[in-house]
């Protein structure tokens, strides 16, 4: 699980200093405001982790990846010439360090250049990255004569004799050269830091705002995707293939725990929410790799296939499949979940979010615009159905040229004692116009 990430001259932000990240993260704030920039990040770092071109140090994007950011001097701040991610996070398994402690967390920073001193190569340089665990830390830096040097303290690391040669650059924005494994003794382990970072940006999970609508039939030969899809697309195979891979959804404490099938957890949400009565996914005809969606409105209503019911269904489902299909660990990053569906629904998907952290072990980073989203969960929070300590919501806001960050601090009972001045509009402001405007109408009646 991510548990902080800081971020400078990225996009909008001049400066994002040491953003605590929780199970359920949210961000709010007007638009244009840098929302949406702080799930890019992760979504660029973790794209250009997954890029098969190893000498590539951040890849901005393009029609195939998760995010297309234009070129490095589009996505710095003020066309300055560096940007610089730096993450926290903790291992699901601990990692193995020579003559150190088994470590359960890590940091990792790293700082891109757009451009360093006269080169005049058009693809960004790494400036600098490095790893810090417990005491220890190691880091290299690019040097004048454009090699890099490598420095670290709290490990056993002892440079070879007869291997005087400069190290070179670093593999993408957070790889050791295989030359520090050559040079430096006992620096073996070195790569599983690197492997730490691919493991933990594989398991991010990503859901767009604008999902695709419903179709009449699906296709799906059996294989098992990752996720559901930037658009939600995948989310009708994700349930066919959840039938093997996670047929079922353990709740409850150690005694007394009930696994329930996972099709049937998806169905119990849409019949709560009052979207639909029931749904089930089954093949046109045997032996046809042809699938269709069948719902009920109402208990006495018509089967119907998804395309004949309201909008609303089909832009639940992939944020619902997405919550329970992910892995153990996975970090799923949502952006607007709540768009084009009823209030009522908004608040519900706070009850979705906290019961997978419960029973799947998942974290959220959230971007949203809903006050009946952000009210549910203050509700849970006084309840006490989840900590306060695991809900991180913030407000972001733009001061002049670049945005800014402020925690929201909700206290046990689920209040905001740092309430943001019309957080979610004047709703005060124009309850009293309203009033006033109507005492005006029939004053001059």
């Amino acid at each position: 699980m991510f548990t902080d990430m800081s971020l400078s001259n990225f996009k909008s932000w001049r400066e994002a200093k040491s953003i605590g990240l929780a199970p359920i993260t949210v961000f709010f704030g007007a638009n244009s405001s840098g929302k949406t920039s702080l799930l890019q990040a992760i979504l660029l770092l973790k794209q250009t982790a997954e890029s098969a071109d190893r000498t590539r140090v951040l890849h901005t994007g393009d029609e195939r990846t998760l995010v297309d950011l234009g070129t490095m001097e589009d996505l710095i701040h003020n066309h300055s010439n560096s940007v610089g991610f730096s993450f926290g996070w903790t291992l699901p398994d601990p990692l193995e360090i020579p003559k150190g402690r088994p470590l359960d967390r890590l940091r990792f920073h790293s700082i891109v250049a757009r451009k360093i001193e006269d080169d005049t190569e058009e693809a960004p340089l790494l400036y600098k990255m490095g790893y810090a665990f417990g005491d220890a830390s190691i880091e290299m830096q690019r040097e004048e004569d454009r090699s890099y040097a490598l420095t670290y303290k709290g490990l056993s690391l002892k440079r070879r004799k007869g291997r005087p040669w400069p190290l070179p650059a670093p593999t993408r924005f957070y790889g050791f050269p295989d030359e520090v494994m050559n040079y430096y003794q006992n620096a073996d382990r070195l790569a599983d830091l690197a492997l730490a970072v691919e493991r933990q940006l594989g398991r991010v999970h990503y859901v767009g705002p604008l999902r695709e609508y419903p179709r009449r039939s699906y296709l799906w030969a059996g294989e098992s995707p990752a996720n559901v899809g930037v658009r939600g697309e995948l989310a009708v195979p994700a349930i066919l293939a959840a039938r093997s891979v996670r047929s079922h959804i353990v709740r409850g404490q150690t005694r007394g725990q009930k696994r329930i099938p996972f099709e049937q957890v998806i169905a119990d949400w849409l019949r709560k929410m009052g979207i639909i009565e029931s749904f089930k996914v089954e093949p046109v005809a045997k032996q046809r790799k042809d699938y269709e969606v069948r719902v009920r409105r109402t208990a006495s209503s018509t089967e119907v296939l998804l395309t004949d019911v309201g909008f609303g269904v089909s832009q639940v489902l992939p944020v619902l499949v997405q919550s329970y299909y992910a892995a153990e660990h996975s970090t799923i990053i949502f952006e607007q979940p709540e768009i084009h569906l009823h209030p009522r629904v908004q608040a519900d998907l706070a009850d979705v979010f906290i019961d997978a952290v419960h029973c799947c072990k998942v974290q959220f980073m959230i971007e949203s615009h809903s006050e009946h989203f952000l009210r549910r969960l203050q509700r849970r929070v006084a309840e006490g159905d989840i900590s306060s300590k695991d809900v991180a919501l913030y407000f972001c806001y733009t001061k002049g040229d670049h945005s800014e960050i402020e925690k929201l601090h909700v206290d046990e009972f689920g209040n905001i004692t740092n309430w943001p001045k019309d957080f979610f509009g004047d709703e005060v402001g124009d309850l009293a116009a309203m009033t006033r405007a109507a005492m005006q109408r029939r004053k001059a009646s």
